[in-house]
């Protein structure tokens, strides 16, 4: 099936990709943004895509903007139970709708969730299912406005509902690469590394394009579902440091710390103390997904990127959304120096030929880390 797809939120990092690779599958792509840009800087010119100039805010506007209808709308910026009823007002023009959700939205048994302190961190099974608990619905928070747009959209029973699941959303064009955590200290020439949990959190990533083809097989197969969308393997921090280790041709000693110590040292932006790892199998079986690629095999393109974009320019002004999210400095370099003069033990360097399945008790240093204030940080 192909047909007409509407997209909203087209020009962000997931939006691209979507409206990309529904056109490459024959869909004729309507692609609506606030901001007016040329097709042919975002995507191949001999694509079937068509921009579209409106605020979704703006009712009538978005009214407008589906003109006679779609076969399909994909929504990458439903936030709020006010964006799901605008889609509903439209039922007669939309056959069906694919949102993007996130894994953020899950809970654990005893009810907590990802807005927490470390202490009472949700502890979720490994992997988590689509029928894990999630959220009570608000409008106030991320999670629970997802939750809202959610039951609106599957209570209105006014089109086929795909919701998606997404993880760590990565790949070049982010506003929030969390990548440079680990490109920024390789150009500093910051050659030691603290990494809360012994590197070992585990938050499930997903690439653009994984996300993107689940967003297709989705259009082509209209039906009421919620899946989770991530990549095919859900890498250690430690994994992570080393795969960019490996990109950057780079030798960094590691100093393991057990749990997070003060000030934020060694947080990442993957650093939670119990893992996030999505299970995949009902996406497989309802769509017949096939993830198109995984973490490692992005990050050469992804760190390239990162380091073009930032070159002769303040990081910061480059990513003023990734600045403003982060809620300490992740380079206070002299803060981490004064640390390790009190704790550091002599460690060894670390190869970039050294594979990146080593774990806990692979040599680098383990120290007592001090607890401190943590929340995971959304896409």
């Amino acid at each position: 099936m192909s047909g007409i797809a509407f997209a909203l939120g087209a020009t962000g990092q997931i939006g691209r990709a979507a409206v990309r690779r529904l056109a490459e599958h024959g869909w004729r792509v309507r692609a609506a943004s606030r901001g007016v840009r040329e097709p042919g800087s975002l995507w191949p010119p001999d694509l079937d895509i068509d921009m579209v100039h409106l605020d979704r805010e703006n009712d009538s506007a978005l009214n407008e903007g589906i003109g006679k209808g779609c076969d399909v709308l994909v929504d990458c910026i439903a936030f709020h139970t006010r964006h799901a009823r605008q889609l509903c007002v439209l039922r007669n023009k939309i056959g069906a709708v694919v949102v993007i959700s996130s894994f953020m939205v899950y809970t654990d048994t005893a009810k907590r969730t990802f807005n927490t302190e470390p202490q009472e961190f949700p502890a979720l099974p490994v992997p988590v299912a689509e029928t894990q608990p999630t959220i009570t619905p608000d409008n106030d928070t991320y999670a629970g406005g997802k939750v809202a747009v959610e039951q609106t959209l599957f209570m209105a029973s006014a089109f086929p509902v795909t919701v998606l699941l997404a993880g760590m959303v990565h790949g070049a064009g982010s506003a929030t690469p969390r990548e440079w955590y680990f490109v920024k200290r390789a150009l500093d020439r910051r050659r030691i590394r603290l990494l809360a949990y012994r590197g070992q959190s585990r938050c499930h990533p997903t690439a653009t394009i994984n996300l993107a083809e689940l967003i297709r097989l989705a259009a082509t197969h209209p039906g009421d579902r919620v899946l989770n969308a991530g990549d095919p393997q859900a890498p250690t921090v430690l994994e992570i440091a080393v795969h960019i280790d490996t990109v950057l041709d780079q030798e960094v000693e590691e100093i393991l710390l057990d749990g997070a110590p003060e000030a934020g040292l060694g947080m990442t932006p993957w650093s939670i103390p119990n893992p996030v790892v999505l299970d995949m199998r009902l996406a497989e079986r309802e769509l017949r997904y096939r993830p198109i690629t995984d973490y490692a095999t992005t990050l050469p393109e992804t760190v390239t990127w990162l380091v073009e974009a930032t070159r002769d320019h303040d990081w910061q002004k480059i990513f003023p959304k990734l600045a403003s999210r982060w809620r300490f400095s992740r380079f206070d370099y002299a803060a981490e120096d004064r640390w390790l003069a009190v704790h550091r033990v002599p460690g060894r360097k670390l190869s970039p030929t050294e594979n990146g399945h080593r774990v806990s008790g692979h040599g680098g240093v383990l120290v007592q880390g001090l607890a401190s204030e943590h929340g995971v940080e959304d896409r």
